[in-house]
């Protein structure tokens, strides 16, 4: 059964979390990306929280700015660190010793899940990533790839000062080719998730575009000129935890040569292409997804 609830972190931001198995079992956490909210997770959390998968302590957490979560108004207050501590604190609350056993991420909730991997490695047992780039390879490809630039032209949209309003009008218009794409599956967009994913809208838009407007890692917009990318050190890529990424090879916004050299940031990485599968995979294919974590757990 899913337990819905608040957190408030010792920071003064508040999570709310969906979540299934008992307190004090190992923790598995989950995070999604945009414009998704904690709800995808559901039958994930309800799998490995059974004893004979593994009976883990599943919590999702809406990322701050989505949902019922904190959302601050600033864009400064949606850095990667931030969030990252977000999830620190909140694990520190939910297990026994503050580590989590496993953690699971898609889109954005990847790039909070590269980053805790790479600065907190201590606090972590293995990493899940789902068709998230890893900031070393997408740099590279946001650089010298034109497709990759074309794919990810979506992000500049994003970050308009008024894409939420633009987002928000004539019942989300713009946003639900997000999830409609013509070579995705559409069946699992039913009425009942169509409904989940407009109380997650319907809360706000601001938070889940101030990713897009913080980070440095995407095109130039158009008239802005040539884009002059962060040198980021080596040491802040590395991610040195057993890492398990599975990557939808239909997905159009994020291209298969986000995956060339990713071995070279992530030495202990197992790799699993998915033919035939979107970026929505965790919809499309939740007994798959499922599987392939619970054979990494036992495996690692």
């Amino acid at each position: 059964m899913i337990q819905t609830f608040q957190r408030t972190l010792p920071h003064g931001i508040t999570l709310s979390c969906r979540a299934a198995g008992d307190a004090g079992r190992p923790l598995m956490v989950f995070l999604h990306g945009f414009p998704e909210g904690a709800f995808i997770w559901d039958p994930l959390l309800e799998y490995f929280s059974q004893p004979e998968h593994g009976g883990y302590r599943c919590v999702a957490p809406n990322l701050r700015g989505f949902e019922q979560s904190s959302s601050p108004p600033e864009v400064e207050a949606y850095r990667a660190h931030l969030l990252v501590k977000d999830i620190l604190e909140l694990a520190a609350l939910e297990s026994p010793d503050g580590r989590i056993d496993t953690l699971v991420a898609h889109d954005w909730g990847g790039a909070f899940g590269w980053g805790l991997a790479n600065a907190q490695p201590g606090r972590l047992k293995r990493l899940v990533i789902i068709n998230s780039p890893h900031p070393g390879t997408f740099l590279r490809e946001l650089r010298d790839s034109p497709a990759q630039q074309a794919s990810s032209a979506y992000m500049t949209f994003l970050s308009r000062p008024d894409a939420e309003e633009l987002l928000s009008a004539n019942d989300y218009q713009r946003l639900w080719p997000f999830l409609t794409m013509p070579e995705a599956r559409r069946d699992w967009l039913t009425e009942e998730v169509k409904a989940q994913y407009r109380e997650v809208w319907g809360a706000g838009l601001t938070g889940a575009c101030n990713l897009y407007r913080v980070t440095p890692l995407k095109p130039a917009a158009p008239g802005e000129g040539p884009k002059v990318f962060p040198d980021i050190p080596r040491e802040r890529l590395v991610v040195e935890v057993p890492t398990l990424v599975l990557w939808a090879l239909d997905d159009v916004a994020l291209l298969p040569g986000l995956l060339d050299g990713l071995e070279d940031y992530v030495p202990k990485m197992q790799l699993r292409k998915v033919p035939g599968a979107t970026h929505w995979i965790v919809h499309e294919r939740p007994d798959y997804v499922a599987r392939e974590i619970e054979a990494f757990a036992r495996s690692t």
